[in-house]
């Protein structure tokens, strides 16, 4: 049966339970447990409660009685209810007080470092390894500390440089360890969050409460360092950094009452992640007194007061020679502008690098003005950010945040050497030019393997040869005219496909436009969303996706980053990814908050097999990190005999994408891939058909122009 005209998605219908022998969907709710790694002993690092024998035995009877981390905790049996008096229920609130008192005890190191290795926390300090050694040691730099790391292998430098801060157990101790306002309390609970992630365990207490570092004097301190994190996608990176900046901005209003000012930046890539990270920090902030605004073009950051009396000034010696009208309309026009000019009244500000750096700077030939109020500065999908495509902007708003106490974090799923690198020269230029001569140093914390893709997930590489083989092959995924084995993922709406340009996502959303069937909504189910859309469009696109009312979407790399839709079950690479960086990003689109069921799937040609090798082997990394032995999707012979990729070839991928899929226009300098280019275009016309379309084509165009000869001649 097709499934495409028996789904639904309705919000008025309850999801049925799944059997334990089909394989779970990320659509189907909220995931039991949205950590990434865990053990089957050490599920959850809380502290169990001690209970009596009897009422062991009493909740074993309940047989309803579910664990739901995320949804409402389901009611207990009739029975269990009955077995449990009020008498016993007080012992268990002590006991509950008591786990809690337990909780918000301090660790020694061993316990700290038993819970991060169990979730895969690896907590780095980024120093140069001869400060680390030389405070460890208590001497000053020399040649022997020089030797020692010379004769050091890789793992001994990673190991001199671990640190093991305390884990955060539960989101149930933020108040009584860290004194987070009630508020912010009771909306995280309130949004559903029990159990804390691996980001959140191993970020929330270094950004909440600091770390104790080791300085050159040998004593040691109380540190808020700048913070570099590498998670995986859908792991919670935005609740990590929005909870401690809505508790230091309430800090700030009890310490400064009456005072508003932007006190933190965020900065994104795109305009649909900007949108996501406000929504979620409004939710958090809830009640706080905290206001988190979206950067729009016109808002004002920086008070412009003095070119403001500049102007009034010109105005008022004119208006003396001006009649009593023109006076009226000049105090409509100082109205206007002072209006213009008023500050934005925002606590946390949400942008994209370009609409800021245009708002810093009155013209283009001024300088950026400078922003001495922010205090943190966060930096989400980092490595986009300091790539050479949005590097000037982001590093002229990291320099405008003058403040000496300016702390920045870092957060992406995928953090190249080069980036790391970068960002340690930016910090240590900063501090030099400001003049700070001791500052906290730069932790980096890595969840799982550093830059791979997330571990709850299947993948599929498919070759189909040429184009017309991939949009068959992605008809056969949409409408399945063989049997699914039953240990092989269906791919089910909804779901996203990914292309290179934004002309072959438009041909490719023409193309599939009327593959659903009427009876499942027609057209109305498949939409296509890319940067020429208007700011509306493209909003409008994705609340229907949200909602369920839009199923398939046809996209760039625009959607590849930060976005979270909580119920997509699977992404389609139509084009391959321009890297592997971007494949971790397009496919962590599913597989979010732990979910388990995902699929994504990665069409290749035979104008491919240059650039898959990164691809397949992130697919082989991701299959070693579930234990996967048998039915590989990437097999070791072709991993052998795919070819490897020069740098050169890399970095033109990278910015270009694949030659043969570039637009024609593009290409005009080289007639042979423009040709190429023709015929790589998505479409199902045979070439017969396309020839008699030309040749009509240029009859018409030929019939013009004797006309227009005719008739100048007549002329």
């Amino acid at each position: 049966m097709d499934a495409l005209r028996v789904l639904t998605r309705s919000t008025n219908l309850k999801p049925k339970p799944i059997a334990a022998s089909s394989s779970r969907l990320p659509s189907a709710g909220k995931a039991e447990n949205p950590q990434l790694f865990r053990s089957a002993d050490n599920q959850s690092s809380k502290k169990r409660k001690r209970q009596d024998s009897e009422e062991e035995a009493d909740f074993e009877a309940a047989d309803d009685q579910t664990l739901d981390f995320f949804g409402t905790p389901k009611k207990t049996s009739s029975a269990a209810k009955e077995s449990v008096s009020k008498h016993e229920q007080k012992p268990n609130e002590a006991d509950q007080d008591f786990a809690e008192d337990e909780d918000t005890k301090s660790m020694n190191e061993e316990e700290r470092r038993s819970i991060l290795k169990t979730h895969k926390i690896k907590v780095s300090d980024m120093r140069d390894l001869k400060e680390i050694l030389a405070i460890k040691m208590g001497r000053k730099k020399s040649k022997k500390i020089e030797k020692m790391i010379a004769s050091m292998t890789k793992k001994q430098q990673k190991q001199a440089r671990q640190l093991y801060p305390e884990p955060l157990t539960s989101f149930g101790v933020l108040r009584k360890k860290y004194s987070i306002p009630k508020r912010l309390e009771q909306n995280i609970a309130e949004q559903g969050f029990r159990v804390p992630t691996e980001v959140q365990i191993g970020s929330l207490p270094i950004l909440l409460g600091g770390i104790s570092i080791s300085t050159e004097n040998g004593t040691e301190t109380h540190a808020n360092p700048d913070l570099m994190v590498v998670a995986p996608t859908g792991s919670g990176k935005t609740l990590a950094f929005m909870i401690p900046l809505i508790d230091k901005v309430v800090r700030h209003h009890r310490e400064h009452p009456g005072k508003r000012e932007i006190f933190a930046i965020i900065v994104a890539p795109t305009k649909e992640l900007v949108g996501q990270i406000v929504n979620e920090g409004r939710k958090l902030a809830l009640g706080t007194g905290v206001k988190v605004t979206a950067m729009r073009k016109g808002m004002k950051v920086v008070d412009d007061q003095e070119e403001l009396e500049d102007d009034t000034e010109s105005e008022d010696s004119s208006s003396a020679e001006s009649s009593d009208d023109d006076e009226e309309d000049l105090d409509e026009s100082q109205e206007k502008r002072r209006r213009n000019v008023t500050v934005t009244k925002s606590d946390i500000l949400v942008t994209t690098p370009l609409v800021l750096v245009n708002a810093l700077s009155a013209k283009q030939k001024k300088a950026v003005s400078p922003l001495p109020s922010i205090r943190h500065l966060v930096l989400d999908e980092a490595d986009v950010l300091l790539d050479p495509l949005f590097r000037d902007q982001t590093t002229a708003i990291w320099n405008a945040c003058t403040n000496v106490d300016l702390q920045i974090s870092f957060w992406s799923a995928t953090m190249g050497s080069s980036i790391e690198e970068f960002t340690k020269s930016m910090i240590k230029d900063r501090r030099t030019s400001l003049g700070i001569s001791s500052a906290a140093p730069l932790i980096r914390v890595v969840i799982g393997l550093k830059d791979t893709a997330v571990p709850n997930i299947r993948h599929k590489l498919v070759y189909a040869s040429n184009e017309q083989g991939k949009l068959l092959g992605l008809r056969q995924l949409i409408h399945p005219t063989a049997p699914v084995p039953s240990n092989e993922p269906r791919l089910r709406p909804p779901f996203l496909i990914f292309t290179q340009t934004i002309p072959r996502a438009v041909a490719l959303y023409s193309e599939l436009l009327y593959d659903i069937p009427v009876e499942a909504g027609g057209s109305s189910r498949i939409a296509v969303l890319h940067s020429d859309l208007s700011e509306k469009r493209r909003s409008e696109i994705m609340k229907g996706f949200r909602k369920g009312e839009i199923w398939i979407i046809v996209t760039t790399d625009l959607l590849a980053r930060g976005v979270d839709f909580r119920g997509v079950n699977g992404v389609i690479n139509y084009d391959i990814p321009t890297s592997s960086a971007a494949y971790v990003h397009r496919v962590g689109r599913t597989g979010r908050a732990g979910r388990e069921g995902g699929i994504a799937v990665t069409f290749y040609t035979k104008e491919d097999i240059p650039y898959v090798k990164s691809i397949a082997n992130m697919i082989d990394i991701s299959e070693k990190l579930q234990g996967r032995t048998e039915d590989k999707s990437v097999q070791k012979w072709l991993l052998d005999a795919l070819p490897d990729l020069s740098k050169e070839d890399r970095k033109y991928l990278k910015k270009h994408g694949v030659k043969a899929r570039q637009a024609s226009a593009k290409l005009r300098g080289d007639e042979k891939l423009a040709r190429e280019a023709r015929r790589n275009r998505i479409s199902t016309k045979s070439a017969y058909d396309r020839r008699r379309e030309r040749r009509k084509k240029e009859a018409i165009m030929a019939s013009r122009k004797r006309r227009a000869e005719s008739q100048s001649s007549e002329d």
